[in-house]
């Protein structure tokens, strides 16, 4: 892909946005020209999610000692800061695959997993904080342990 394509792609990517704005869950209107589906255009939406939680993650866990918590509250920053890219991908998103990298991403990130356990423990340990990430408002800083145990 040269520039002109990135940019093409990049400027439809934002097109979508702007338009799903009012009605996240409504069905996407997107340039078929330059994605050949909507699953194509939803895996382009969250491969730029999972680059901004990436690049931040990086970042803010450099001058961290809770992994958990710094976890937690970049990945609501994020959230806050692009709610329509994260409510059309989670009313949108249907690839297990690309859900389950995020949740390894979590769970790996934060601590609660490691490399050498199965990759659908880290994905169920992973989500499990997933969803605590998205319906409390701040992990209850040394309960945080007990959730791998319980995943």
């Amino acid at each position: 892909m040269g520039w002109s394509d990135f940019y093409r792609r990049r400027d439809a990517l934002d097109a979508v946005l702007r338009a799903a704005a009012g009605a996240p869950a409504a069905p996407l209107a997107f340039d078929r020209d330059l994605f050949a589906s909507e699953d194509e255009l939803l895996l382009a939406l969250h491969y730029r999610w999972m680059q901004q939680l990436t690049g931040r993650l990086g970042t803010a866990l450099q001058d961290s000692d809770d992994r958990v918590e710094t976890v937690a509250r970049t990945w609501r920053a994020l959230a806050s800061e692009q709610p329509v890219l994260r409510a059309v991908l989670d009313a949108h998103l249907t690839s297990p695959e690309a859900v389950e990298r995020e949740q390894r991403l979590l769970a790996l990130t934060a601590g609660l997993a490691e490399l050498s356990e199965p990759g659908e423990d880290i994905a169920r340990v992973g989500a499990a904080f997933a969803n605590l990430v998205r319906t409390r408002p701040a992990v209850v800083p040394g309960r945080h342990r007990r959730l791998a145990k319980s995943a």
